[in-house]
């Protein structure tokens, strides 16, 4: 891995560029736009990646730097910054100046990082929480650009932004993981998405899996011929689902993928997720006469398809799924998606897109279905995209309303769409599917709302 660059020393004056990452595959696609042209030429201005760590206890987690690939990665950037050792004893996704403070604090940063008096351009991930939200009030002249890093930039933002953040943000940069839908994010503001080239993201991919060609468990992986891969999620983590009820979970991919004629068999745990996950999985792999193989690294799925390329790939929701049909080609299938979605709370929980594109596209493996890799989106998708985003964020996209209204009343019934909606979130909406007044319309939200109160 290549050493940390100290940025605090460089007394450059050009324009500075800070890209905040907390993951390896938000930082491969800041890396492909980089390389793509989309962040300008690198000669004009400082490049420095600010690399947050924000597990709920950051010390007993994985750290981005010791992740197979992140020193590929650190080489396009002119020097790195460590966010939680900044901002210490505070956590990343608790602290953020008030608005008062933010001229203190920016002076604190531009002393700490060595930034001079040089103007700031910030490259954020998840604007609407820290520590994304923290820079642009530290920052607030500074310029914004949002990236996202897996399917939750197909769903609206979860949280409403100051004004005085959401003018400043110029675009969502994004993977093109299911070709053809156009992402909500921030649309409520105006910002327009635009998709990081498939050719400069598959190539940062293969650059960080070079960097794990003599990692000797994957030699080990490779050897056994392993033609599907699991991913876990670790859900429990989440709240989405028990510990006892994500290690069956797993244990469902793996005799999914045996009743499919896979014999040999890798499994690509969560770094945060119990080693008991992984003895589980093996024991059912003992019975099912499947070779196991469990992928304990810190490194990601994507690495696994460049270096042994499976036929198969089994996951929940896992944007990885989506990454293996769109750039490897490998047929997805999935396993439990439609039960979290039935039991996801809020409405408004932020997963919820992300479960309802890999449950319309993606075959379910338990149901027989064919493993396969989806094409461009198909014409049902983005209505049902819209809708569903409605409903999480009504307040926030008005303007969906009547589309929404109209899809319902032609849909609310089928089985497909029925299970992507509650009835207490359509009667709250006045919306079809809801419950109906005496009369058989939709009951409007203003009685609703006089029923509570009364």
């Amino acid at each position: 891995m290549a050493p940390e660059k100290d940025a605090t020393t460089d007394t450059d004056t050009r324009p500075v560029q800070i890209f905040q990452v907390s993951t390896l595959y938000g930082a491969a696609t800041l890396a492909a736009a980089l390389d793509a042209g989309l962040f300008g030429p690198r000669a004009d201005v400082r490049r420095l990646l600010l690399v947050s760590h924000n597990a709920e206890i950051p010390e007993t987690a994985p750290r981005l730097r010791d992740m197979t690939g992140y020193g590929r990665i650190a080489t396009r950037f002119d020097g790195t910054l460590d966010w939680n050792r900044t901002i210490h004893p505070y956590h990343p996704a608790a602290w953020a100046p008030r608005p008062e403070e933010a001229p203190l604090w920016q002076r604190v940063l531009r002393t700490a990082w060595g930034l001079g008096t040089a103007p700031v351009e910030l490259a954020v991930e998840s604007i609407q929480v820290n520590p994304a939200k923290a820079l642009a009030v530290a920052f607030p002249e500074s310029s914004l650009h949002v990236y996202a890093d897996g399917l939750m930039s197909y769903g609206p933002t979860r949280n409403d932004l100051a004004q005085s953040v959401a003018c400043r943000v110029r675009r969502v940069l994004h993977p093109d993981l299911v070709p053809g839908l156009r992402p909500l994010l921030l649309s409520e503001y105006g910002v327009e998405p635009e998709p990081v080239p498939d050719d400069a993201f598959r190539a940062v991919l293969a650059e960080i899996a070079e960097e794990a060609a003599d990692d000797p468990l994957i030699a080990r992986a490779a050897a056994a011929g392993p033609t599907a891969l699991l991913l876990g999620q670790y859900l429990a983590a989440l709240n989405l689902l028990t510990a006892e009820e994500e290690e069956n979970l797993h244990v469902r991919m793996l005799r999914g993928a045996a009743a499919a004629g896979h014999r040999s068999v890798v499994f690509k745990p969560h770094p945060s997720a119990p080693a008991r996950y992984s003895r589980t999985l093996e024991e059912e792999a003992e019975r099912s006469g499947v070779r196991l193989t469990v992928l304990d690294r810190p490194l990601l799925a994507e690495t696994f398809y460049e270096r042994c390329r499976p036929r198969l790939v089994v996951g929940c929701f896992s944007t990885a799924m989506l990454t293996a049909a769109v750039y490897y080609g490998v047929p997805v299938a999935r396993v439990g998606t439609a039960e979290v979605l039935e039991r996801l709370t809020p409405y408004e929980n932020s997963n919820r897109v992300p479960l309802t594109l890999v449950d319309h596209l993606v075959a379910d493996l338990e149901r027989g279905e064919e493993p396969a890799v989806p094409g461009p989106a198909p014409a049902s998708l983005a209505p049902l995209v819209r809708a569903v985003g409605y409903c999480m964020r009504h307040k926030s996209l008005p303007e969906l309303r009547e589309e929404t209204a109209r899809f319902l009343a032609a849909h609310h019934d089928d089985p497909g769409t029925a299970h992507h909606f509650t009835a207490e979130r359509l009667t709250l909406l006045g919306l079809p599917g809801g419950a109906r007044t005496p009369g058989g319309a939709p009951r409007p939200l203003r009685s609703l709302l006089r029923g509570r109160r009364g």
